[in-house]
């Protein structure tokens, strides 16, 4: 799954969302800081490939993106929005195929620009990039082909300040860098780096009014940020070998961005710097109990602007969450799990 699938609604509330078979759950607070209320399925009734992407607007609204089959041997992408965790999702709608036709081509990924239109993000047939956005009044523009050369599976999509959208993409030794240059128009492809990137591992977050940071490892095993425009920065060892979580958060007063992965020792590992002052240091904590392989992590910020972290295992169903402590640094309550 690309994106966050956990995301605080535009009335407080945190939701999680959750793979079930072929179907898409999502769970709430039935209200801030509250208990959980049960798991509900999104989008009505059509059956899902599995694996799904989220995106979230200034609105607050949840954007959800998922593959499911058609015929024989076919499949396309379909998009539902939440608006309320409290409220049903819409039905899933269709969005059609990079490729008109065909079977599942890649994981898709999604952002949200300022006026609320998702723009949706996935590897084509022909391992470039393509991308289908909402109309402003309703339905979906036709597909575009970005380009792109044998981009590898895992784009990470993200929304500026500006509220313009940009994606990164994967290649065998490199990563390429689309952004819209006009608010309402296609992502154009302005940047390729070379850097030793581990295909999977990319995620990006908006760090200032003029940049987003992408988040990657190399095949070194260390995990570096990079700000197009500028040089990659090695910011320290991987704590394990998926992608990180990222959110920007205050910590003591200062503007910083806190990163969360699964550590090789199975726990979860934060480290926390500055915002886009990557030469300040950062270095890993771990926290909670082990956790299966199979494990993600996900960042947000409670109603309180408070740090909140969670972790979900598709293998053994458990939902796990904490959040920081009114304390100065970076204390976390006991992981507990959601009932």
């Amino acid at each position: 799954m690309n994106g966050d699938w956990l995301v605080r609604g535009r009335d407080g509330r945190l939701s999680v969302y959750l793979p079930s078979g072929d179907s898409v759950l999502c769970r709430a607070e039935r209200g801030p800081g509250g208990p959980w209320g049960i798991p509900r399925k999104m989008g009505g009734e059509q059956r899902l490939h599995p694996g799904f992407t989220v995106g979230q607007g200034a609105d607050g609204y949840a954007h959800l993106v998922a593959w499911r089959p058609t015929v024989k041997g076919e499949s396309g992408l379909v998009h539902s929005t939440h608006y309320r965790p409290h409220l049903a999702a819409l039905d899933w709608q269709s969005t059609g195929h990079p490729n008109k036709k065909g079977d599942v081509t890649g994981a898709p990924a999604v952002a949200v620009d300022a006026r609320g239109r998702a723009h949706v993000f996935v590897r084509n047939r022909g391992r470039g990039v393509s991308m289908v956005a909402q109309k402003e009044k309703g339905g979906w523009e036709p597909w575009r082909d970005l380009k792109g050369r044998l981009v590898e599976d895992g784009l990470a999509a993200v929304t500026g300040e500006s509220g313009r959208v940009e994606v990164y993409a994967a290649t065998p030794g490199g990563i390429l860098y689309w952004r819209q240059e006009t608010a309402g128009r296609p992502p154009v492809l302005l940047e390729a780096l070379e850097a030793p990137v581990r295909p999977g591992t990319l995620a990006a977050l908006a760090t200032s009014a003029e940049s987003t940071t992408l988040f990657y490892s190399d095949e070194a095993g260390d995990l570096c940020a990079w700000r197009p425009g500028g040089k990659p920065y090695t910011l320290l060892p991987s704590a394990g070998p998926g992608p990180v979580a990222a959110v920007r958060c205050e910590l003591d007063g200062h503007d910083c961005t806190l990163l969360a992965q699964r550590s090789a020792s199975g726990r979860v590992a934060f480290a926390a710097y500055p915002t886009q002052d990557e030469r300040a240091g950062a270095w890993w904590t771990e926290s909670g109990p082990q956790l299966p392989a199979d494990a993600t992590i996900a960042l947000t910020t409670d109603e309180d602007d408070r740090v909140t972290a969670a972790t979900r295992s598709p293998s053994t169903g458990r939902i796990l969450l904490t959040r920081r402590k009114d304390e100065p640094g970076l204390a976390l309550e006991a992981w507990r799990e959601i009932g």
